[in-house]
């Protein structure tokens, strides 16, 4: 293998799940950034592996009928949307292969996977911007955007069309004020400087904004809280401004305490018919119309096979899953160790007038444990890496009918669901929906079916 000629011409086949185009050559591999299935490419080996390669694009022979002009200028190299050169309506196509490829080839289930659900909006979609920060060594000009692919590089962005256009401005003011407060930006090869990340959460309901400003320190000082309220006397849109604590050598964005310096601590949006709360530290899906499809999915599903359920939402953030199908249940369980999101979950139900839930502020794994009801109804929505198998064989033993588990890593959920099928498990159907326009990364909705296990 090691053989192969650094410099080869070669057929786009397939697509991975990381977003890589796929060839083969004597019989190797090769993952090629920015290819699309179609195209007929020169490529440039860059690492070569026992099993498989890496390239990049030295030129495009032939483009693939479903390579279409970037409607972003940075798109080339800016990390985000790796997948936007692509034709939106094949993109769901690759995100149902991504799909069906993880179910076989991971989860060893033969399934069938439904066609991807397109979000309503695939330009300023997402509502939930994380833009790392860092300041240049010479001017000392504040950088802040994504990073560019394969790297901790900042691209400096100045207008991403995928994000509401006031995300943009709050940005450019943060960039160009950081300096007349004393604000530095991080260094993250030395640890040092203040400001980490700027985090935004914008609002369909009312286009209002929570800015969180996440800083290298323990705690808030006194230039800070004047830029915060600079921030806030400076856009009408902005509800209000905090201060996230983070400061560990981590790559994760938040730290686990914030404080509200100036405004409200929380934005406001509505999912279905029922308004929540979203704070600084309370995890809320980044594309909210294409929430809304899952959630009206999820909803649906529940009201067309039962009757009255008793519903158990799992790893339930703001209780989002529980509040919205309360009306189709007869009661409601809601699980979350997140202190805040709890608080902002009972606000909800009352906002809402939901009387037949019950919110619990605790570990899954450990509610699973010391819970004996048996639920007609699981809904599991982890993290990335999905469910322990402690917390799935808990779930397995609370269910007495359908879990529906939601997810946004394929991998995972294939590994999930084919644990709960050594447990007894019929996979009913596989759904993937678009939360994340333009990226390789799915989100998927999954029935397992116990019901047929119950004597």
């Amino acid at each position: 293998m090691s053989s192969m000629q650094d410099e080869l011409t070669v057929k786009i086949e397939g697509f991975s799940n990381l977003g890589y185009g796929i060839a083969r050559a004597d019989g190797v591999v090769i993952f090629t950034e920015g290819a699309c299935p179609g195209d007929l490419v020169k490529i440039k080996i860059t690492k070569r592996n026992k099993t498989y390669y890496h390239a990049k694009i030295l030129e495009i022979l032939e483009p693939s009928p479903y390579r279409v002009r970037p409607f972003c200028a940075m798109q080339k190299v800016c990390g985000a949307c790796q997948m936007q050169f692509i034709d939106y309506d094949y993109q769901l196509k690759l995100k149902k292969l991504i799909t069906e490829d993880a179910m076989k080839n991971i989860g060893a289930l033969n399934l069938r996977v439904n066609d991807a659900v397109s979000s309503p909006d695939i330009k300023e979609y997402r509502h939930k911007i994380q833009y790392p920060v860092s300041q240049t060594k010479v001017s000392k000009r504040i950088l802040a955007g994504y990073y560019k692919a394969g790297s901790h590089e900042i691209v400096n962005i100045k207008h991403c069309p995928i994000q509401p256009e006031i995300c943009d401005r709050i940005v450019e003011f943060i960039r160009n004020k950081a300096g007349d407060f004393g604000i530095s930006g991080y260094d993250e090869k030395k640890h040092s400087g203040d400001l980490r990340h700027i985090v935004i959460r914008n609002s369909v309901l009312n286009g209002e904004n929570l800015v969180v400003l996440v800083i290298n320190g323990t705690k808030v000082f006194d230039r800070l809280k004047k830029f915060a309220q600079a921030i806030y006397d400076e856009f009408d849109a902005v509800s209000g401004v905090c201060v996230n604590f983070n400061s560990k050598r981590t790559n994760v964005i938040l730290g686990g305490k914030s404080a509200c310096i100036t405004g409200s601590d929380f934005i406001e949006e509505r999912i279905l018919d029922k308004v929540f709360k979203i704070g600084a530290n309370t995890f809320f899906q980044v594309n909210p119309k294409s929430a809304e499809n899952i959630f009206g999915y999820v909803k649906d599903y529940i009201k067309n096979n039962f009757k009255s359920p008793l519903v158990l939402d799992a790893y339930a953030g703001i209780a989002a899953f529980g509040i919205c199908v309360s009306d189709v249940s007869k009661h409601v369980v809601s699980v979350e160790e997140n202190a805040q999101s709890c608080e902002f979950a009972r606000d909800a139900a009352q906002a809402n007038n939901i009387n037949n839930i019950e919110i619990h502020n605790t570990d899954a794994a450990e509610f699973f444990a010391k819970e004996k009801r048996k639920f007609d109804v699981i809904i599991l929505d982890p993290p990335r890496k999905g469910c322990t198998k402690e917390s799935l064989d808990n779930a397995v033993k609370l269910c007495k009918g359908k879990i529906i588990y939601v997810s946004c890593n394929p991998a995972t959920l294939a590994r999930d669901l084919k644990y709960l099928t050594e447990k007894g498990a019929k996979i009913e159907s596989v759904q993937p929906f678009d939360m994340f326009c333009h990226t390789y990364h799915v989100e998927n909705v999954a029935i397992a079916d116990f019901s047929q296990n119950i004597e």
